[in-house]
C-alpha cells in the first residue's frame, strides 16, 4: 500500500508569542508537529506495521525550518519526506494550501492508495485542508476518524470508525481515499536510536511551486481567496462567584435573573416550586 502523509509544523502552543499586530510570531519560538498529525502518522505507521511492504511518504508545505517536522517523521518509521518550500506559498489560506499539497501528491505519489491528514491544525482549528485536499484529488474521504478496522491485503477499500456529534459510525470507503484524523486510542509511538540515525542522515527534498506545476496566482496571498480582518486574544472578563449552601428556589431566582440581564428578557415572573 502507498500511504501519503500529510503533516504540518506548528507553533508550540506552550509558547505563543504575538507581534504588535496581533498575528503570531514564529521568531525564536520552538515548533513541534501538529497534534493531530501525529496521530495521523502513528495510523499509518500501524498500518506499515501489518503490511510490511507499506511505503509511507510524508509531505509539509513551511519554512525550511519545517525539514526537522519531516525528519521526525522518518525517525518515526516513514519511508520519504518532501517539504514543499517557495515564497511563492508565503500566506496561503487553506484553499491555496491544499491545491498546494494536492498537486504535490499527484507529482510525487500519483498512483497513491491512502492519504491520510489530521483533522485539525493547533494554529488554526479550520479542519478544511484534509477535506479540500480530497476534493482536489477526486477521491472519497472519512473525516473525524478515531481508528481503521483491521482490512485484508491487498486492500481494496477502507473501514473507519469515525466519531459523529454524540454517535460513533463504522465508514467504509473505496481505495484511493483520503480521511482525517481526529482522536486516536493510540498513542504517537517512542523513536528508537535506529530511528534518529535514520533521520540524521536523511535529506529532505525540497519542492519549489514551479516543480509541482503550480505559478504564484495559485498560491500564497494571490491564490487565497480569504484574508483575516482582525486577530486578537480572547480576554474572560466575566465575573465568577461562587454561591454555597443555597435553597434551590434561591438558586433559580438567580439564574433567572443572570439570563435576564443578558437577553434583556423577563424572565422572573411565575411561581416556583421547591424541588
Amino acid at each position: 500500500m502507498k500511504i501519503v502523509v500529510c503533516i504540518k509544523q506548528v507553533v508550540d502552543t506552550d509558547d505563543i508569542k504575538w507581534t504588535k499586530n496581533n498575528t503570531i510570531d514564529r521568531d525564536g519560538v520552538e515548533s513541534v508537529i501538529n497534534p493531530c498529525d501525529m496521530l495521523a502518522l502513528e495510523t499509518a505507521l500501524r498500518i506499515k506495521d501489518i503490511d510490511k511492504s507499506t511505503h509511507i511518504t510524508a509531505i509539509s508545505m513551511g519554512p525550511l525550518q519545517a525539514q526537522s517536522a519531516l525528519k521526525t517523521a522518518i525517525a518515526m518509521g516513514c519511508n520519504e519526506a518532501y517539504l514543499l518550500s517557495d515564497k511563492k506559498f508565503s500566506g496561503s489560506d487553506t484553499v491555496a494550501t491544499s491545491k498546494a499539497l494536492s498537486s504535490a501528491i499527484k507529482f510525487i505519489c500519483p498512483d497513491f492508495d491512502l492519504v491520510i491528514c489530521g483533522q485539525f491544525a493547533s494554529d488554526g482549528d479550520t479542519a478544511q485542508t484534509g477535506p479540500s485536499i480530497a476534493q482536489k484529488l477526486g477521491v472519497e474521504q472519512i473525516t473525524y476518524v478515531t481508528e481503521l478496522k483491521p482490512f485484508e491485503i491487498p486492500a481494496f477499500k477502507i473501514v473507519a470508525i469515525r466519531k459523529a456529534d454524540e454517535l460513533v459510525e463504522v465508514v467504509e470507503a473505496p481505495l484511493p481515499a483520503l480521511i482525517c484524523v481526529a482522536e486516536s486510542p493510540y498513542l504517537p509511538r517512542d523513536i528508537k536510536i535506529d530511528g534518529y540515525i535514520t533521520a540524521q542522515n536523511y535529506d529532505v527534498k525540497i519542492l519549489s511551486a514551479e516543480q509541482i506545476g503550480l505559478d504564484a496566482s495559485c498560491v500564497g496571498i494571490k491564490g487565497s481567496p480569504t484574508w483575516v480582518s482582525r486577530a486578537f486574544r480572547a480576554v474572560n472578563n466575566r465575573e465568577n462567584i461562587i454561591l454555597k449552601d443555597l435553597e434551590i428556589i434561591d438558586v433559580v431566582k438567580i439564574l433567572s435573573s443572570s439570563i435576564s440581564e443578558m437577553k434583556g428578557e423577563d424572565f422572573t415572573g411565575g411561581d416556583y416550586e421547591r424541588g
